[in-house]
């Protein structure tokens, strides 16, 4: 077993696919000499040279583009946006490319780029750097998002990500790059598109991705003062949904609590809502209720506390649940 933080595991993720891959490339903004802005990719450079961690230009629509052009010639690109909020001028090359362009080709192009994107608040910074723009790219067909909230599914799923011949949006918790847990590197991890119960329960089902996972299982702990018995359900693929794991949760427990850092209108907790309320009308106790950020731009640093979802918010609404 090996300790690593979650910033540490995706370095060491991306290592064992440079390694197992001479087409697999790093590029993005500072990766290299400076090894990201979070030391994600500290040291690739040095060890696999400027042709393949490569320092581009403050353009996210070039990266991306160039990526594509990458991957069309053979190559895997991982692509760093440094910042939540720095994707949106690479959107039209996303949304409109890299999403499109093997449906577009019926197959015959394959366009394994992924796409990593430190998402979230929770670290005091300034304006465009604390956003949750998942809902964007969820909303997107051809896209796979995912998003990893542990050093191990962080280890694993960077590795998945680059394997699989899909484009993929990997999103990265930036508050939680320095949380540690012991890592078998050698152990396989669940497949990419499956969900995880993170903490099972009897009496009501949270489901989170990402930061909020861990604010959830800290307000598991806390129910129990109550005698409540919460589960806790990882996504980790936002877009396909593993339903499976849903459904069978949502059915024993009869009460459902989806939680994300994004605005909650329109969020990708309203799909699930919407999911979990169809295929589990017959079973559920009450409606199935949402905790989220509010519909305004992030606030300042100074104001995020209030913005941010946390264990008394999630508390809240799992008395809600209760009350009907």
């Amino acid at each position: 077993m090996t300790t690593l933080t979650l910033g540490k595991a995706l370095n060491e993720g991306m290592r064992r696919a440079m390694e197992s891959d001479p087409k697999v490339l790093v590029m993005g903004e500072d990766v290299g000499k400076l090894g990201g802005v979070f030391r994600v990719t500290d040291g690739l450079q040095k060890d696999f040279g400027e042709d393949r961690v490569i320092d581009t230009p403050l353009a996210e629509s070039g990266i991306i583009g160039t990526a594509i052009g990458l991957a069309m010639r053979g190559y895997r690109p991982i692509c760093e946006i440094q910042f939540d909020g720095f994707v949106f001028p690479a959107a039209d090359q996303i949304i409109t490319q890299l999403a499109k362009m093997p449906l577009r080709s019926l197959g015959a192009l394959k366009l394994p780029v992924v796409v990593r994107i430190p998402c979230g608040g929770g670290i005091g910074a300034v304006e465009h750097h604390s956003e949750s723009p998942e809902a964007y790219f969820t909303h997107t067909g051809g896209l796979r998002v995912v998003a990893c909230s542990n050093p191990v599914d962080a280890y694993t799923m960077i590795q998945d990500a680059v394997r699989s011949d899909d484009p993929i949006i990997f999103f990265e918790p930036k508050r939680r790059y320095w949380d540690k847990a012991d890592i078998d590197l050698a152990a396989p991890g669940l497949p990419l598109d499956r969900a995880r119960v993170v903490r099972p329960g009897r009496d009501v089902t949270l489901v989170a991705y990402g930061p909020m996972v861990k604010t959830c299982l800290e307000a598991a702990a806390a129910a129990e003062d109550d005698g409540r018995d919460l589960e806790v359900v990882d996504l980790r693929s936002l877009n396909p949904l593993d339903m499976g794991v849903l459904e069978e949760s949502v059915r024993r427990t009869g009460r459902c609590v989806v939680v994300h850092e994004a605005p909650i209108f329109t969020g990708l907790g309203a799909e699930v809502a919407a999911r979990v309320s169809e295929r589990c009308f017959y079973h559920l106790e009450s409606p199935v209720l949402r905790v989220g950020g509010f519909s305004t731009p992030y606030p300042p640093s100074r104001l995020e506390e209030y913005y941010l979802p946390d264990l008394d918010r999630v508390l809240e609404a799992v008395d809600r649940a209760f009350a009907y």
